[in-house]
């Protein structure tokens, strides 16, 4: 059997500190960084995806920053293959963000997801859902996937489609079709996170909300609208984007959008902490904020060597 490619992760929250760390396991071990994030991989949004810098990208080798334009959409399926592609290329990857989706898509061997698709079903079963409803719709899928269906709502009409489509396809059910498990992975994952105290982390998020406010988000934002992008693109529904949206078009005053900004990024922080927390492969690394993060660097490299 082929062995495994090594690869280090370095995941969690938002304003947790993984650029910084990341930059010293980096220099440390020779390794090139893969971004991991959703909204870094857009031009000219710079300020509000909090993208490394110009001078930290210039310490070691960046990837997957900036190539897409903020008018074009990006699946995650796109970005698995991309990250696939560099990760070959690469003899030290060092993957960094909080896209867990990211990180799923890479956790799974690459011929996952390969049941096709059908254009014509999918079109028949929205049809269902546009004329009957939802529930009609969700009703087919009861009979004949029961387990999918109390997992999915009635409104979650693009998953009841697919898991619909898949059985059609296959004539098995989707809850009984085999899902892999981390061992099955192209890939053998190192990963690991910084574990801050909740509120310290929360402190991080407000003071990060403020600096990005500083640096000239609100002006990032009008460039980008100015430029004629939609308030609907992909781009346009991350946080700091979408909340600064109306203060350009006069329904919002700034300080409530600022306050808005910041109340949904610790509520983002606190949905990823849930999600990674769910990662077993991941040790968690205890850190104050103040505390210097070599020693945590030192640990990571450690364990990298011993392995």
């Amino acid at each position: 059997m082929k062995e495994k490619k090594r690869v280090l992760g370095i995941v969690g929250p938002t304003a947790s500190g993984k650029t910084a760390l990341s930059l010293l396991v980096a220099e440390q071990l020779g390794g090139e960084i893969l971004c991991m994030d959703s909204m870094q991989i857009y031009r000219g949004m710079d300020i509000g995806t909090a993208k490394p810098t110009r001078e930290e990208q210039a310490r070691v080798p960046h990837h997957l920053h900036s190539f897409l334009d903020p008018d074009e959409s990006f699946s995650v399926s796109q970005y698995a293959q991309l990250a696939r592609e560099t990760i070959d290329k690469v003899e030290v990857p060092l993957l960094v963000g909080g896209t867990g989706m990211y990180l799923q898509s890479l956790s799974l061997p690459m011929d996952y997801g390969a049941v096709g698709g059908d254009e014509e079903i999918r079109k028949r079963y929205h049809e269902i859902a546009d004329t009957q409803g939802v529930e009609a719709l969700h009703d087919i899928l009861k009979r004949v996937d029961p387990a999918s269906a109390q997992r999915l709502h009635p409104n979650d009409v693009r998953r009841v489609v697919r898991a619909l489509e898949v059985y059609d396809l296959t004539g098995v059910p989707l809850s009984r079709q085999e899902m892999p498990g981390p061992e099955d992975s192209p890939y053998d994952f190192h990963l690991y996170a910084l574990d801050l105290p909740r509120d310290a982390l929360y402190a991080r998020v407000d003071r990060r909300v403020d600096e990005m406010m500083r640096q000239g988000l609100l002006e990032e934002v009008k460039k980008l609208r100015d430029g004629g992008l939609s308030p609907d693109a992909q781009s346009m529904q991350g946080l700091g984007y979408k909340e600064l949206w109306p203060v350009l078009n006069g329904e919002m005053k700034l300080p409530d959008a600022v306050s808005l900004i910041k109340l949904r990024t610790r509520h983002f922080a606190k949905r990823q902490l849930t999600w990674f927390r769910r990662d077993q492969r991941i040790q968690w690394l205890p850190w104050q904020p103040g505390e210097p993060l070599e020693p945590l660097a030192d640990r990571i490299c450690e364990n990298d060597r011993k392995e």
